[in-house]
C-alpha cells in the first residue's frame, strides 16, 4: 500500500475542518443553554434539506443542496462566525469569507478544491435553484432554534422586526412555503410575546 499525495491532502482538509466544531454561533441549541457550533448548524441545515427539499419553489438537486450546506460555514474557521444582525461585522464578512475560502479550499487536491471552492462561491451568490433553497434553511434553522427557546438569542441581542424581515427578503425565492411557515409559526408569535422587538 502506497500512501498517494491526494490521499494525503484529502485528510488534511478532513482534519483542518474539524476546527468547525469549536466555532461558536450565537444560536442556542433547544435546551436554551448550550450556543451550537457551526458543525452541529451544517447537519442540522443538511438534514432539513433532505427532509423539505418537497418545499423548494423549483425542482433541486438535493445532494448538490446538501453538500453547500454541509461546507457553507468552513470558512468561518478562518473569518470567525459573524452574527446576523452585527452590521459592522457583516460590512467586511464578504471580504473576510472569500479569503478563508482560498485558503481552505485549497488544501484539497486542485480538482476537488476548484469544485468546493465554486460550489461555495455558487452559494454565497444565492442564484441558483439549490443556493436559493440552501440560504433558506440556513436561514429558517436558526429562527426554529430561536422559537424554540423562548426568543433567548433575540431577546439577548435586542433584535428587531425591521431587520429580521430585511435578513429574509430574498428567502421567499426559495421556498415560499418555508418562509410563510416560519413568519406565522415562529417569527410573529414571539413579536407578540416581546421576544422580538416590534419596530415596523
Amino acid at each position: 500500500f502506497f500512501v498517494t499525495e491526494r490521499l494525503t491532502q484529502q485528510f488534511d482538509f478532513l482534519l483542518e475542518i474539524d476546527k468547525a466544531k469549536r466555532i461558536q454561533r450565537q444560536t442556542y441549541c433547544s435546551d436554551g443553554e448550550t450556543l451550537e457550533n457551526d458543525a452541529e448548524h451544517g447537519w442540522h441545515a443538511a438534514l432539513m434539506a433532505i427532509l423539505l427539499s418537497e418545499y423548494a419553489n423549483e425542482p433541486i438537486d438535493v445532494l448538490k443542496t446538501v453538500t453547500m450546506l454541509l461546507i457553507h460555514d468552513i470558512v468561518e474557521i478562518d473569518a470567525g462566525d459573524t452574527y446576523a444582525y452585527d452590521d459592522a461585522g457583516v460590512a467586511t464578512q464578504a471580504q473576510r469569507e472569500e479569503a478563508a475560502a482560498q485558503r481552505i479550499y485549497s488544501i484539497l487536491p486542485e480538482d476537488q478544491g476548484r469544485k468546493m471552492l465554486e460550489l461555495w462561491q455558487e452559494f454565497e451568490r444565492g442564484e441558483s435553484a439549490e443556493a436559493c433553497f440552501a440560504k433558506v434553511l440556513d436561514k429558517v434553522q436558526p429562527i426554529m432554534l430561536n422559537a424554540a427557546t423562548d426568543g433567548r438569542a433575540w431577546q439577548g441581542h435586542e433584535v428587531k422586526l425591521s431587520k429580521i424581515l430585511q435578513r429574509n427578503e430574498k428567502t421567499p425565492k426559495g421556498s415560499q412555503v418555508l418562509w410563510e411557515y416560519m413568519l406565522q409559526q415562529f417569527i410573529m408569535p414571539n413579536v407578540e410575546k416581546g421576544r422580538i422587538e416590534k419596530d415596523c
